[in-house]
């Protein structure tokens, strides 16, 4: 095989879309210790991409032998492919880049009289001459793939490949807030990103503040000589795709099943299914740890150790999301010194009577009427585990209540109209039920196990090997569920009880859920959330309804038990139990502050 058709086949691997190219040559920017960045793009880069780099250059024998294939600098043995400090290093980049482009190189050091210019037309070496020039390096990409059509047919329309160009910028910029970066399209800037020292300015840049404004900053904490900081979305923010799910492994921006689990489980109960988290998380540990030679992008990552990487990163999510006490909002970032309304304003006159400030819960619960009331319900409610006497989570007189609030109405017998200290709180009855019987079954089944009922006849459950063993090893978990099982021959379990609560036609679903629920933990603590889609779904039904009608003492004792939950903010489901509407927004929307 000639060698100009060689480098085109091995360019392939490396070099699949214009993003790529981005991608590549700004890593080796970072590499030479660039302290600004500019990329430039023409028709989306299939027409010209141009890298432009401070950085510290190279002379002319550097920069002749940089354009061979499997040269490169930064690693010398093969040891060194087992801790990778660099972004490049395989030495592979520069030539794909020259063997499928009209590629220019303009190269400087920084204490050089003149510089060095090499021209590539489609991998055959055109010009070497000095060349003027700032120090740092200029690469230029035109006409990507002119020589391969096969390839360049693949290409998606401008807009498509610009889009992919974007994100590339996007994440080195958020990786390297202390490198200023610009981005410019068809002679049209885009982006201009000044140096900073926070993560979170460099965010509110490239996503907006609104979006910046929710976030909740995490850590930095080590767990496992592994550190884990950044930012993330609080409970119920959250998209329908991964694009705004960001994580960094030493500053590189990863894809991993590891990470992506490990982000889920933090989450846990705090995100409707189908829906992604927002998060700009940053993981640094040692580079012995991990392969990022598995994939020709880099953008994988293989842990030799996945079970500490996993924990590490579900708890500081999770550890965030329980102590971050941030009300979503409705419409607006809330003013982080709100603007209190003219005391003629806020003394109008209200149908309801005057209710004092929600400090301490009355004696009536909320939960006694609601489960008592079969109107509502479509069941009676179980008899052997009713969920009205397990213990309540109110604070007691002594402990400090971290949120009040004042309850002005209920609009549609559904959403509790309240008023803070930050605007007007809108409270979703159902939903915040939900969260108060959730967090007080959970606890039951993590203190003493729930009720459970025996079974009239025992149910037999053929298993796979894997399953049977994943069963059997978390016999004293389904204890604590209720379930009580056995071995009973080959890949047979023997169910003799299931939880009193419960109410199910198909044990054989149940504990199928059960297994993928096994399978998916990681951790002794994460293995406590065993069983709690199951315990989500029960007090989905047993929770106050839209219509009931809740007295102002009972609705009093709601807000003071969700405020004492561990997650007050969303319910089982993910879904918000609180929203916020600033003191802000509203005086927008009454004309008194310009929009």
């Amino acid at each position: 095989m000639p060698d100009s058709l060689a480098s085109q086949v091995a360019a392939g691997e490396v070099v699949e879309r214009p993003a790529a190219v981005v991608r590549e040559l700004v890593e080796n920017s970072l590499d030479a210790g660039a302290s600004a960045i500019e990329v430039a793009v023409q028709r989306g880069g299939s027409s010209l991409i141009r890298i432009t780099d401070n950085g510290s250059g190279m002379d002319r024998e550097d920069a002749l032998l940089c354009i061979e294939r499997h040269a490169t600098s930064k690693i010398r043995t093969k040891e060194d492919l087992a801790s990778i400090s660099t972004f490049g290093f395989r030495g592979e980049a520069l030539p794909s880049i020259a063997s499928v482009s009209r590629f220019r190189m303009l190269t400087r050091e920084k204490d050089a009289i003149s510089g060095t210019e090499i021209e590539i037309h489609g991998g055959r070496l055109a010009a070497v001459r000095d060349g003027g020039g700032p120090h740092g390096t200029m690469i230029e990409a035109r006409s990507l793939f002119f020589n391969v059509p096969a390839r360049r047919k693949f290409l998606r329309s401008e807009n498509t490949e610009y889009a992919h160009v974007e994100q590339q910028f996007r994440l080195h910029a958020i990786a390297n807030p202390h490198v200023a970066f610009t981005l410019i399209k068809d002679d049209e800037p885009v982006f201009h990103l000044p140096a900073t020292h926070d993560i979170r300015d460099r965010i509110r840049g490239l996503v907006g503040p609104d979006l910046a404004g929710q976030l909740l900053e995490v850590g930095p904490v080590e767990r496992h000589g592994i550190e884990i900081s950044g930012y993330i979305g609080g409970p119920s923010f959250s998209r329908s795709n991964k694009s705004l799910q960001v994580t960094f492994l030493n500053g590189r921006p990863v894809e991993s099943q590891t990470l992506h689990y490990a982000l889920r489980e933090g989450y846990h109960n705090a995100l409707m299914k189908g829906q992604y988290p927002v998060t700009f998380l940053f993981v640094r540990m040692d580079p012995h740890d991990f392969d990022i030679n598995v994939h020709p992008a880099k953008k994988e990552v293989r842990f030799h150790n996945s079970q500490p990487v996993r924990e590490a990163v579900s708890l500081a999510v999770h550890d965030t999301l329980h102590h971050s006490r941030v009300l979503p909002i409705g419409h607006a970032t809330p003013s982080r010194q709100p603007t209190p309304l003219l005391p003629s304003d806020s003394e109008a006159p209200l149908p309801l009577p005057e209710v004092p400030r929600v400090e301490t819960p009355l004696v009536t619960p909320v939960s006694t009427k609601a489960l008592n009331n079969p109107q509502h319900d479509d069941s009676p409610p179980p008899p052997l585990a009713p969920i009205s006497k397990i213990p309540s989570t109110a604070t007691s007189k002594d402990e400090k209540v971290p949120e009040t609030f004042r309850i002005l109405g209920v609009l549609n017998n559904l959403y509790v109209l309240m008023e803070g200290k930050d605007g007007l709180v809108l409270m979703d009855q159902h939903a915040a039920h939900e969260r108060v019987l959730f967090e007080k079954m959970r606890r039951a089944m993590e203190s003493e196990g729930v009720p459970s009922q025996r079974l009239l006849m025992p149910v037999m459950l053929q298993l796979s090997p894997r399953d049977h063993d994943l069963l059997v090893n978390n016999l004293g978990q389904l204890s604590k569920l209720g379930i009580e099982a056995e071995p009973f021959g080959a890949n047979t379990l023997k169910i003799d009880t299931l939880p009193a609560f419960l109410k199910t036609d198909d044990p054989h679903r149940l504990l199928g859920q059960l297994v993928d629920e096994i399978s998916a933990l990681n951790s002794r603590s994460s293995s406590l959330r065993l069983g709690e889609d199951m315990i989500a779904t029960t007090v989905c039904r047993h929770a106050v309804k839209a219509n009931d009608h809740l007295r102002v003492p009972e609705l009093e004792s709601l807000v003071a038990d969700l405020m004492a939950c561990e997650m007050p903010y969303c319910c089982p489901h993910g879904r918000p139990t609180l929203i916020q509407i600033s003191y802000l927004e509203l005086e927008r929307k009454f004309g008194r502050r310009a929009p």
